[in-house]
């Protein structure tokens, strides 16, 4: 019984008394039994319940989200960044130009992957509105498309290309409230070449935060898989007044 964990050593002199197991405690300890020795022979079977995240490959994805921030909205909660905050009158800008998978979740942080070099920086500069979201953004998201800085930059500025900002969105001076699905319907207006599910918007504390539309690896408009969908709340939100 010396082979057995502490709990499963059954029966042990005690007091000069010989304690003999009944035979439901038996049974009881040999399911125990059963059970160590299943996680003994198994030890990592609740990671792989849980579906661990895949390592992320450079190239190696199924579409692309480009996502358009509403700036006034990034504004309200981020005062202090001077540099896209500071009155220089942003509507929508360009958050990001995201690898996707089609069966649900993306890559990022590839990694192996060099830092901007001047021609990059030049181009970068010319679609993000701070240098710190062009780093960011080809830390994160650019060095798992496959491509080299400066391809990637020009790739971010083609998808932006592709989508018509509605009027209504280009320069409001009063706070407007809208359901997220009326946000959408302007989109679609403007762009009614584009499928109508490659649009989708994200909220964040009552307000307009994004609107995302889904891409080819190419960079036409496509359907959005399942696990990209609108994240706001069904009624109004606001979409602050640009400044």
């Amino acid at each position: 019984m010396t082979g057995l964990p502490q709990f499963l050593r059954g029966a042990r002199r005690r007091a000069g008394a010989t304690v003999h197991a009944t035979p439901r405690a038996s049974r009881w300890l040999l399911v125990a039994l059963v059970l160590a020795c299943s996680s003994a022979a198994v030890p990592n079977a609740d990671a792989r319940g849980r579906g661990e995240r895949a390592p992320s490959v450079a190239g190696r994805f199924d579409y692309y989200v480009l996502a358009l921030s509403w700036s006034p909205s990034y504004c309200l909660f981020n005062p202090g960044d001077r540099v896209q905050c500071g009155g220089r009158g942003f509507g929508f800008v360009v958050h990001g130009l995201w690898p996707q998978y089609e069966a649900g979740g993306w890559p990022e942080d590839c990694g192996g992957t060099r830092p901007p070099d001047a021609e990059a920086l030049r181009i970068g500069r010319s679609v993000f509105v701070t240098e710190k979201l062009l780093h960011h953004e080809w830390r994160t998201h650019g060095s798992c498309s496959g491509l080299d800085a400066a391809q990637y930059f020009r790739a971010v500025d083609r998808a932006t290309a592709t989508v018509k900002i509605p009027a209504r969105f280009e320069a409001p001076r009063s706070v407007q409230s809208l359901t997220a699905d009326a946000v959408l319907a302007e989109f679609r207006r403007a762009n009614p070449a584009v499928p109508g599910n490659a649009f989708t918007a994200a909220c964040s504390r009552g307000q307009l935060s994004e609107v995302r539309v889904c891409l080819t690896r190419d960079l036409k408009a496509r359907s959005c898989a399942r696990d990209v969908r609108t994240r706001c709340p069904r009624g109004e939100v606001e979409i602050r007044a640009i400044r």
